[in-house]
Protein backbone atom coordinates (compact mmCIF):
# COMPACT_ATOMS: atom_id res chain seq x y z
CA UNK A 1 0.00 0.00 0.00
CA UNK A 2 1.54 3.27 -1.01
CA UNK A 3 0.67 6.49 0.08
CA UNK A 4 1.07 9.69 -1.78
CA UNK A 5 4.41 11.11 -0.80
CA UNK A 6 3.49 14.76 -0.77
CA UNK A 7 1.12 13.61 2.25
CA UNK A 8 3.27 12.26 5.24
CA UNK A 9 7.13 12.97 3.51
CA UNK A 10 9.42 14.06 6.19
CA UNK A 11 7.14 13.02 9.01
CA UNK A 12 8.63 11.59 11.89
CA UNK A 13 6.57 9.04 13.74
CA UNK A 14 7.18 7.01 17.15
CA UNK A 15 5.87 3.45 17.16
CA UNK A 16 5.08 2.09 20.19
CA UNK A 17 4.87 -1.35 20.96
CA UNK A 18 3.20 -3.61 23.95
CA UNK A 19 2.66 -7.05 25.01
CA UNK A 20 0.15 -8.66 22.46
CA UNK A 21 0.67 -11.64 19.49
CA UNK A 22 -0.63 -8.91 17.47
CA UNK A 23 2.42 -7.23 17.51
CA UNK A 24 3.85 -9.49 14.73
CA UNK A 25 1.42 -7.62 12.30
CA UNK A 26 3.22 -4.13 14.01
CA UNK A 27 6.75 -4.90 12.13
CA UNK A 28 4.60 -5.11 8.36
CA UNK A 29 3.63 -1.77 9.70
CA UNK A 30 6.67 -0.44 10.31
CA UNK A 31 8.03 -1.45 7.27
CA UNK A 32 5.15 -0.16 5.47
CA UNK A 33 5.30 2.98 6.74
CA UNK A 34 9.09 3.48 6.12
CA UNK A 35 8.90 2.41 2.87
CA UNK A 36 6.28 4.84 2.43
CA UNK A 37 8.77 7.88 3.57
CA UNK A 38 7.90 7.98 7.12
CA UNK A 39 10.92 7.96 9.82
CA UNK A 40 9.47 5.62 12.05
CA UNK A 41 11.27 5.08 15.80
CA UNK A 42 10.34 2.04 17.71
CA UNK A 43 9.67 1.72 21.61
CA UNK A 44 9.08 -1.39 22.87
CA UNK A 45 7.81 -2.45 25.98
CA UNK A 46 9.53 -5.75 28.27
CA UNK A 47 6.32 -7.63 27.53
CA UNK A 48 6.26 -6.67 23.66
CA UNK A 49 9.78 -8.00 23.52
CA UNK A 50 8.39 -11.46 24.48
CA UNK A 51 6.65 -11.58 21.02
CA UNK A 52 8.91 -10.22 18.99
CA UNK A 53 12.58 -9.00 19.49
CA UNK A 54 14.04 -5.46 18.80
CA UNK A 55 16.09 -6.85 16.21
CA UNK A 56 13.39 -7.18 13.59
CA UNK A 57 11.92 -3.11 14.01
CA UNK A 58 15.55 -2.09 13.89
CA UNK A 59 16.15 -4.32 10.52
CA UNK A 60 12.85 -2.85 8.73
CA UNK A 61 13.41 0.75 10.13
CA UNK A 62 16.64 1.37 10.02
CA UNK A 63 16.86 2.77 13.37
CA UNK A 64 17.87 1.60 16.98
CA UNK A 65 15.01 0.37 18.91
CA UNK A 66 14.56 1.90 22.72
CA UNK A 67 12.91 -0.69 25.55
CA UNK A 68 14.82 0.50 28.68
CA UNK A 69 13.71 3.72 30.37
CA UNK A 70 17.04 3.92 32.24
CA UNK A 71 19.66 3.26 29.18
CA UNK A 72 22.15 6.10 28.60
CA UNK A 73 22.35 7.06 25.36
CA UNK A 74 24.27 10.09 24.41
CA UNK A 75 22.15 10.51 21.21
CA UNK A 76 18.16 10.83 23.12
CA UNK A 77 19.66 11.68 26.28
CA UNK A 78 16.57 11.82 28.68
CA UNK A 79 14.67 9.80 26.06
CA UNK A 80 11.34 10.07 27.45
CA UNK A 81 11.46 13.55 26.68
CA UNK A 82 13.76 13.92 23.35
CA UNK A 83 12.33 11.25 21.78
CA UNK A 84 8.66 13.04 21.01
CA UNK A 85 10.05 16.80 21.00
CA UNK A 86 10.66 16.33 17.14
CA UNK A 87 7.77 13.43 16.53
CA UNK A 88 4.64 14.15 14.17
CA UNK A 89 2.89 11.39 16.44
CA UNK A 90 2.75 8.57 18.49
CA UNK A 91 1.32 5.41 17.39
CA UNK A 92 0.75 2.66 19.94
CA UNK A 93 0.06 -0.73 17.94
CA UNK A 94 -0.62 -3.24 20.01
CA UNK A 95 -2.08 -1.56 22.54
CA UNK A 96 -2.79 -3.96 25.47
CA UNK A 97 -5.61 -3.64 28.64
CA UNK A 98 -2.72 -2.88 30.85
CA UNK A 99 -1.03 -0.41 28.53
CA UNK A 100 -4.46 1.21 28.44
CA UNK A 101 -5.43 1.32 32.23
CA UNK A 102 -1.50 2.63 32.99
CA UNK A 103 -1.98 5.48 30.42
CA UNK A 104 -5.45 6.62 31.32
CA UNK A 105 -4.38 6.69 34.99
CA UNK A 106 -1.21 8.62 34.32
CA UNK A 107 1.42 6.12 35.51
CA UNK A 108 4.73 5.90 33.97
CA UNK A 109 6.95 3.29 34.80
CA UNK A 110 8.69 2.44 31.58
CA UNK A 111 10.14 4.03 28.56
CA UNK A 112 6.81 3.83 26.89
CA UNK A 113 4.13 5.02 29.05
CA UNK A 114 6.53 8.09 30.31
CA UNK A 115 7.34 9.39 26.72
CA UNK A 116 3.03 9.20 26.27
CA UNK A 117 3.11 11.11 29.30
CA UNK A 118 5.44 13.67 28.43
CA UNK A 119 4.64 14.02 24.72
CA UNK A 120 3.47 17.28 22.74
CA UNK A 121 2.45 15.15 19.16
CA UNK A 122 -0.34 13.45 18.49
CA UNK A 123 -1.12 10.18 20.39
CA UNK A 124 -2.92 7.46 18.23
CA UNK A 125 -3.53 4.05 20.00
CA UNK A 126 -4.65 0.48 18.24
CA UNK A 127 -6.15 -1.45 21.13
CA UNK A 128 -5.99 -5.40 21.05
CA UNK A 129 -7.07 -7.78 23.69
CA UNK A 130 -9.83 -10.71 24.17
CA UNK A 131 -13.07 -9.60 23.88
CA UNK A 132 -13.76 -10.16 27.60
CA UNK A 133 -11.33 -7.79 28.36
CA UNK A 134 -12.56 -5.44 25.76
CA UNK A 135 -15.83 -5.11 27.04
CA UNK A 136 -14.97 -5.38 30.75
CA UNK A 137 -15.98 -1.56 32.14
CA UNK A 138 -12.69 -0.92 33.76
CA UNK A 139 -11.40 -0.79 29.91
CA UNK A 140 -14.05 0.82 28.77
CA UNK A 141 -14.07 3.85 31.46
CA UNK A 142 -10.26 3.66 30.83
CA UNK A 143 -10.73 4.55 27.21
CA UNK A 144 -13.33 7.06 27.92
CA UNK A 145 -11.10 9.00 29.75
CA UNK A 146 -8.34 8.80 26.85
CA UNK A 147 -10.80 10.39 24.64
CA UNK A 148 -11.74 13.26 27.24
CA UNK A 149 -7.62 13.48 26.90
CA UNK A 150 -7.69 13.72 23.16
CA UNK A 151 -6.47 10.66 22.87
CA UNK A 152 -7.09 9.10 19.44
CA UNK A 153 -8.67 5.49 19.50
CA UNK A 154 -8.16 3.04 15.87
CA UNK A 155 -10.27 0.24 16.45
CA UNK A 156 -10.32 -2.09 17.18
CA UNK A 157 -12.32 -4.61 14.98
CA UNK A 158 -14.21 -7.76 15.43
CA UNK A 159 -12.65 -11.23 14.66
CA UNK A 160 -11.34 -14.59 15.24
CA UNK A 161 -8.84 -13.61 18.44
CA UNK A 162 -5.56 -15.76 18.86
CA UNK A 163 -7.41 -17.46 22.25
CA UNK A 164 -9.61 -19.15 20.33
CA UNK A 165 -12.46 -17.18 20.54
CA UNK A 166 -14.86 -14.21 18.35
CA UNK A 167 -15.33 -11.09 18.74
CA UNK A 168 -14.64 -7.29 19.26
CA UNK A 169 -11.01 -6.55 20.88
CA UNK A 170 -8.91 -8.01 17.54
CA UNK A 171 -6.23 -4.95 16.18
CA UNK A 172 -7.04 -3.40 12.69
CA UNK A 173 -5.13 -4.89 10.05
CA UNK A 174 -1.79 -2.97 8.83
CA UNK A 175 -3.65 -1.31 5.66
CA UNK A 176 -6.11 0.64 7.89
CA UNK A 177 -3.28 1.84 10.45
CA UNK A 178 -1.44 3.13 8.03
CA UNK A 179 -4.56 4.85 6.44
CA UNK A 180 -5.22 5.77 10.02
CA UNK A 181 -1.76 7.78 9.92
CA UNK A 182 -2.21 9.19 6.78
CA UNK A 183 -5.48 10.94 7.94
CA UNK A 184 -3.59 11.99 10.90
CA UNK A 185 -0.59 13.50 9.05
CA UNK A 186 -3.68 15.48 7.36
CA UNK A 187 -5.82 16.43 10.08
CA UNK A 188 -6.62 19.89 10.75
CA UNK A 189 -9.35 21.19 13.47
CA UNK A 190 -12.23 22.33 11.58
CA UNK A 191 -14.56 20.04 13.14
CA UNK A 192 -12.50 18.77 16.40
CA UNK A 193 -14.74 18.01 19.02
CA UNK A 194 -17.71 17.03 16.42
CA UNK A 195 -19.97 13.97 16.00
CA UNK A 196 -20.49 13.39 12.40
CA UNK A 197 -22.90 10.08 11.16
CA UNK A 198 -22.47 8.93 8.00
CA UNK A 199 -24.31 6.25 5.96
CA UNK A 200 -22.84 4.65 3.09
CA UNK A 201 -23.13 2.29 -0.25
CA UNK A 202 -26.53 0.46 -1.27
CA UNK A 203 -29.09 -1.75 0.56
CA UNK A 204 -29.81 -5.09 0.11
CA UNK A 205 -33.48 -6.38 0.41
CA UNK A 206 -34.11 -9.57 0.64
CA UNK A 207 -36.28 -11.57 -2.12
CA UNK A 208 -35.84 -15.36 -0.42
CA UNK A 209 -32.86 -16.77 0.91
CA UNK A 210 -30.49 -16.71 -1.92
CA UNK A 211 -32.16 -13.49 -4.36
CA UNK A 212 -32.23 -9.91 -3.29
CA UNK A 213 -33.18 -6.13 -4.68
CA UNK A 214 -30.34 -3.74 -4.27
CA UNK A 215 -28.25 -1.27 -6.53
CA UNK A 216 -24.78 -0.33 -8.15
CA UNK A 217 -23.83 1.85 -5.24
CA UNK A 218 -20.09 1.17 -4.59
CA UNK A 219 -20.14 2.91 -1.32
CA UNK A 220 -16.67 5.17 -2.70
CA UNK A 221 -18.52 8.38 -2.24
CA UNK A 222 -19.43 7.46 1.11
CA UNK A 223 -16.11 6.30 2.63
CA UNK A 224 -14.60 8.98 0.96
CA UNK A 225 -17.07 11.13 3.53
CA UNK A 226 -15.97 9.73 6.29
CA UNK A 227 -12.32 9.63 5.62
CA UNK A 228 -12.62 13.52 5.07
CA UNK A 229 -14.57 13.83 8.31
CA UNK A 230 -11.89 12.27 10.12
CA UNK A 231 -9.23 14.29 8.49
CA UNK A 232 -10.93 17.61 9.60
CA UNK A 233 -11.12 16.36 13.74
CA UNK A 234 -14.32 15.04 13.75
CA UNK A 235 -15.48 11.91 15.70
CA UNK A 236 -16.88 9.66 12.95
CA UNK A 237 -19.36 6.71 12.96
CA UNK A 238 -20.06 5.10 9.71
CA UNK A 239 -23.07 2.77 8.86
CA UNK A 240 -22.33 1.26 5.61
CA UNK A 241 -24.22 -1.15 3.34
CA UNK A 242 -22.51 -4.52 2.06
CA UNK A 243 -19.24 -3.07 -0.10
CA UNK A 244 -16.30 -4.12 -1.13
CA UNK A 245 -14.52 -1.58 0.70
CA UNK A 246 -11.78 -2.01 3.59
CA UNK A 247 -13.51 0.35 5.98
CA UNK A 248 -11.58 3.69 7.01
CA UNK A 249 -10.10 3.94 10.46
CA UNK A 250 -13.78 5.71 11.59
CA UNK A 251 -14.18 5.80 15.40
CA UNK A 252 -17.19 3.47 14.98
CA UNK A 253 -18.35 0.62 11.91
CA UNK A 254 -21.29 0.13 11.83
CA UNK A 255 -22.20 -2.91 9.06
CA UNK A 256 -26.07 -3.33 8.00
CA UNK A 257 -27.41 -5.17 5.03
CA UNK A 258 -31.03 -3.96 4.91
CA UNK A 259 -32.11 -0.06 4.88
CA UNK A 260 -34.70 -1.21 8.13
CA UNK A 261 -31.07 -2.55 9.46
CA UNK A 262 -29.83 1.45 8.52
CA UNK A 263 -33.05 3.12 10.41
CA UNK A 264 -32.33 0.98 13.45
CA UNK A 265 -28.71 1.97 13.40
CA UNK A 266 -29.18 5.41 12.53
CA UNK A 267 -31.72 5.86 15.02
CA UNK A 268 -29.36 4.31 17.85
CA UNK A 269 -26.62 6.60 16.65
CA UNK A 270 -28.09 9.94 16.33
CA UNK A 271 -29.01 11.39 19.60
CA UNK A 272 -25.21 12.14 20.07
CA UNK A 273 -24.96 13.21 16.48
CA UNK A 274 -23.92 16.94 15.57
CA UNK A 275 -24.32 16.51 11.68
CA UNK A 276 -25.85 13.79 9.65
CA UNK A 277 -24.74 13.14 5.90
CA UNK A 278 -26.89 10.52 4.62
CA UNK A 279 -24.74 8.97 1.42
CA UNK A 280 -25.86 6.08 1.21
CA UNK A 281 -28.42 4.94 -1.91
CA UNK A 282 -30.77 2.51 0.39
CA UNK A 283 -33.69 0.86 -1.72
CA UNK A 284 -36.66 2.40 -2.28
CA UNK A 285 -38.81 -0.93 -1.83
CA UNK A 286 -38.22 -4.25 -0.03
CA UNK A 287 -40.43 -7.62 -0.40
CA UNK A 288 -43.26 -7.32 1.51
CA UNK A 289 -43.17 -11.04 1.99
CA UNK A 290 -39.50 -12.69 2.10
CA UNK A 291 -39.14 -16.27 1.22
CA UNK A 292 -37.22 -18.23 3.59
CA UNK A 293 -36.33 -20.75 1.37
CA UNK A 294 -35.25 -20.27 -2.26
CA UNK A 295 -38.07 -19.45 -4.85
CA UNK A 296 -38.24 -22.39 -7.29
CA UNK A 297 -38.31 -21.13 -11.23
CA UNK A 298 -42.43 -20.82 -11.83
CA UNK A 299 -43.82 -22.12 -15.51
CA UNK A 300 -45.28 -18.75 -15.68
CA UNK A 301 -44.47 -15.18 -14.49
CA UNK A 302 -43.55 -14.58 -11.12
CA UNK A 303 -44.98 -11.78 -9.06
CA UNK A 304 -43.47 -10.37 -5.96
CA UNK A 305 -45.38 -7.69 -3.85
CA UNK A 306 -43.08 -4.63 -3.24
CA UNK A 307 -44.22 -2.20 -0.44
CA UNK A 308 -42.14 1.29 0.04
CA UNK A 309 -38.92 1.50 2.73
CA UNK A 310 -38.75 4.09 5.24
CA UNK A 311 -36.96 7.07 4.39
CA UNK A 312 -33.88 7.31 6.61
CA UNK A 313 -33.50 10.96 5.46
CA UNK A 314 -36.52 11.86 6.16
CA UNK A 315 -37.16 10.56 9.24
CA UNK A 316 -34.56 12.29 11.16
CA UNK A 317 -34.34 15.77 9.13
CA UNK A 318 -37.92 16.03 10.40
CA UNK A 319 -37.42 15.32 14.25
CA UNK A 320 -38.14 17.94 16.68
CA UNK A 321 -34.21 18.22 17.37
CA UNK A 322 -32.77 17.34 14.36
CA UNK A 323 -28.86 17.38 14.12
CA UNK A 324 -27.27 19.42 10.88
CA UNK A 325 -28.75 17.21 7.64
CA UNK A 326 -26.79 16.88 4.41
CA UNK A 327 -28.70 14.57 1.90
CA UNK A 328 -27.16 13.23 -1.52
CA UNK A 329 -29.43 12.83 -4.87
CA UNK A 330 -28.19 10.59 -7.57
CA UNK A 331 -30.30 11.10 -10.57
CA UNK A 332 -30.46 10.49 -14.55
CA UNK A 333 -32.20 13.71 -15.69
CA UNK A 334 -32.90 16.48 -14.91
CA UNK A 335 -30.60 16.54 -11.74
CA UNK A 336 -31.14 20.15 -10.55
CA UNK A 337 -34.70 20.42 -10.46
CA UNK A 338 -35.30 16.86 -8.98
CA UNK A 339 -32.41 17.70 -6.50
CA UNK A 340 -34.15 20.77 -5.28
CA UNK A 341 -37.58 19.17 -4.87
CA UNK A 342 -35.84 16.65 -2.67
CA UNK A 343 -34.45 19.49 -0.83
CA UNK A 344 -37.26 21.70 0.11
CA UNK A 345 -39.55 18.15 0.83
CA UNK A 346 -36.57 16.78 3.15
CA UNK A 347 -36.03 20.01 4.95
CA UNK A 348 -32.49 20.38 4.50
CA UNK A 349 -30.05 22.82 4.91
CA UNK A 350 -27.79 21.38 2.10
CA UNK A 351 -28.23 18.81 -0.34
CA UNK A 352 -25.62 17.02 -2.55
CA UNK A 353 -26.60 16.19 -6.60
CA UNK A 354 -24.73 14.16 -8.36
CA UNK A 355 -25.85 12.26 -12.44
CA UNK A 356 -25.77 8.19 -11.31
CA UNK A 357 -24.39 7.32 -14.24
CA UNK A 358 -21.61 8.91 -14.27
CA UNK A 359 -21.08 8.84 -10.92
CA UNK A 360 -21.74 4.98 -9.79
CA UNK A 361 -18.76 3.15 -9.61
CA UNK A 362 -16.66 5.81 -10.43
CA UNK A 363 -13.23 7.31 -8.60
CA UNK A 364 -14.55 10.80 -10.05
CA UNK A 365 -17.19 12.57 -9.53
CA UNK A 366 -18.74 15.97 -10.37
CA UNK A 367 -20.80 17.38 -7.67
CA UNK A 368 -23.53 20.49 -7.17
CA UNK A 369 -24.36 21.51 -3.47
CA UNK A 370 -27.89 23.25 -3.21
CA UNK A 371 -28.42 25.26 -0.31
CA UNK A 372 -30.36 28.27 0.94
CA UNK A 373 -27.52 30.49 -0.94
CA UNK A 374 -28.39 28.66 -4.14
CA UNK A 375 -26.09 25.89 -6.10
CA UNK A 376 -22.37 25.36 -5.75
CA UNK A 377 -20.68 23.78 -8.37
CA UNK A 378 -17.60 21.46 -7.50
CA UNK A 379 -15.86 20.42 -11.03
CA UNK A 380 -14.98 16.67 -11.77
CA UNK A 381 -12.22 15.78 -9.24
CA UNK A 382 -11.48 12.32 -7.24
CA UNK A 383 -14.11 11.58 -4.84
CA UNK A 384 -11.71 11.99 -1.58
CA UNK A 385 -10.92 15.49 -3.23
CA UNK A 386 -14.78 16.62 -3.89
CA UNK A 387 -15.57 15.12 -0.21
CA UNK A 388 -13.03 17.56 1.17
CA UNK A 389 -14.15 19.93 -0.43
CA UNK A 390 -17.88 19.13 0.87
CA UNK A 391 -16.58 18.74 4.72
CA UNK A 392 -15.38 22.44 4.31
CA UNK A 393 -18.85 23.90 2.80
CA UNK A 394 -20.26 21.81 5.32
CA UNK A 395 -18.13 23.02 8.57
CA UNK A 396 -18.93 26.73 6.90
CA UNK A 397 -22.63 26.17 6.70
CA UNK A 398 -23.00 24.18 10.23
CA UNK A 399 -20.63 27.34 11.51
CA UNK A 400 -23.08 30.02 10.77
CA UNK A 401 -26.31 27.70 11.65
CA UNK A 402 -24.57 27.90 15.46
CA UNK A 403 -23.88 31.79 14.99
CA UNK A 404 -27.44 32.41 13.68
CA UNK A 405 -28.81 29.91 16.91
CA UNK A 406 -26.42 32.30 19.41
CA UNK A 407 -28.24 35.18 18.01
CA UNK A 408 -32.00 34.02 18.45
Amino acid sequence: MKIGASTVSKKRLLLGVTGGVAAYKTAELARLLTQNGIDVQTIMTEAACRFIGPATFQSVTGNPVYTDLWETNTAHDMAHINLSRSAAMILVAPASANFIARLANGLADDLLSTLCLARNCLLLIAPAMNRQMWENPATQRNLSLLRQDGVKIIGPASGEQACGEIGMGRMLEVNELVEAVQVACQMDTLLLGKNILVTAGPTYEAIDAVRGITNKSSGKMGYAVAKAALEMGAKVTLISGPTCLPSPAVDKFIPVVSADEMLRAVQTEVSQIDIFISVAAVADYRVASICLQKLKKPINNLSIELIPNPDILMTISTLPKPPFCVGFAAETQDLEKNAAVKRNKKKLPLLVANLAQDAIGSDENELILLDDDGKHILPKAAKIEQARRLMKHIHLLYNNKLKKNEKN
